[in-house]
């Protein structure tokens, strides 16, 4: 069975300037779009209860409360299924969030990047810094008792100082799980043909995210994945389960998904096996599934290592019939005596330097 499902709304005012995601500026296209998503849902899901939904983007925030209605009405839930949209600070009012709560979301991702407004202007977003604490302010008053951020490093002008004051600032608004991203610039975005100024030095982003870890770890926060930290049990469940490798549907223009099979109608472009990852395509009327190649131990061993629990071997010679620590034998004496992974009870895990050089790390046992 599916029990989790991505939804992807593609539309932003503006591309910021870091980003190289899909998204579309057009606004207008948002009656057909949302209506080809309906068609797309009703088409394919199969009234599993679903343990998480999540709407990402682009801005899903630009959607009216009607839309995310009929969306969410295509589906059925769980008893505590958790329920996450992504919002801009600037896009939302307190009755859009008060709508929001009363159909059910329960859980909000608000991207704030910075709390630095000078900064927040280079990088293209369309808030400030007042935007966020009332957005943030509003988002409580309506009755939102699990609510990420999204903080940035690495930025243009930004230092170890000027870090550690959005540190400061996004503790005093009390989230339950905060989520922080180094920023790269990836071919097709804004900054990859005019690089910003002043950027800070790989060691001056490791140094902000050690810092940060430091910070937030103090204040009572679980360190759980590389990039991302939360209070008690608000973990964010949906991404936990991509990391697990459990099974999602992906609708939208854009969105990818993977799933345990798939029926032969919906087989465009030469068929699906079991067990497979797929990607829609970027046409916002009419999209369809392209199946992608991939390696199952391989995405094992990626996403199991981007969490702390880190891997279980066991469960991997169980799984697929090898003996890890003689397939990499080599990677490990390696990272080992280096430092970068470190021996845990059923396997193995990256240290906290492992983290800051985690693809260099992991493209050695892909």
């Amino acid at each position: 069975m599916i029990t989790s499902s991505y939804v992807h709304i593609p539309f932003c005012k503006r591309k910021c300037n870091y980003c190289s995601f899909f998204s579309v500026e057009d606004l207008g296209k948002r009656e057909v779009y949302v209506e080809a998503l309906l068609g797309e849902i009703r088409r394919i899901y199969d009234s599993t209860p679903q343990k998480t939904i999540y709407f990402g983007g682009g801005t899903p925030s630009l959607l009216s409360l009607k839309d995310f209605e009929r969306i969410l009405d295509c589906f059925e839930f769980a008893s505590d299924t958790e329920i996450t949209v992504e919002i801009n600070p600037e896009s939302v009012t307190a009755e859009y969030l008060r709508g929001l709560r009363k159909l059910g979301v329960n859980r909000l991702s608000i991207g704030i990047q910075s709390f630095d407004d000078e900064i927040l202007k280079v990088i293209g977003r369309g808030h400030r810094a007042v935007d966020s604490e009332r957005a943030f302010s509003e988002a409580r008053e309506a009755g939102f008792e699990n609510i990420s951020i999204d903080l940035m490093y690495g930025l243009p002008e930004q230092s170890l100082n000027g870090w550690e004051r959005d540190l400061t600032a996004a503790l005093s608004l009390a989230p339950e799980h905060i989520s922080l991203y180094g920023l790269k610039i990836d071919e097709g975005c804004r900054f990859y043909k005019n690089p910003p100024k002043c950027l800070p030095d790989d060691d001056l982003q490791a140094d902000m995210y050690l810092k940060a870890v430091e910070i937030l770890t103090a204040d009572g926060f679980k360190h759980y994945e590389i990039s991302n930290f939360a209070r008690g049990s608000k973990e964010g469940r949906h991404n936990l389960n991509y990391w697990k490798r459990g099974y999602y549907h992906g609708f939208g223009s854009g969105a990818g998904g993977f799933i345990p099979f798939s029926p032969v109608s919906q087989n465009t472009t030469g068929g699906f096996t079991q067990e497979s990852r797929y990607k829609n395509s970027h046409n916002i009327k009419n999209w369809q599934k392209i199946p992608e190649k991939s390696n199952p131990l391989a995405e094992e061993i990626f996403l199991g290592f981007r969490l702390t629990e880190g891997i279980n071997i066991n469960e991997i010679n169980k799984k697929y019939n090898v003996d890890f620590e003689k397939k990499y034998a080599l990677q490990l004496k390696k990272f080992l005596e280096t430092g970068h992974i470190l021996k845990i009870r059923n396997g193995y895990r990256l240290s906290l330097e492992g983290f800051l050089l985690s693809n260099l790390v992991l493209s050695e046992f892909i």
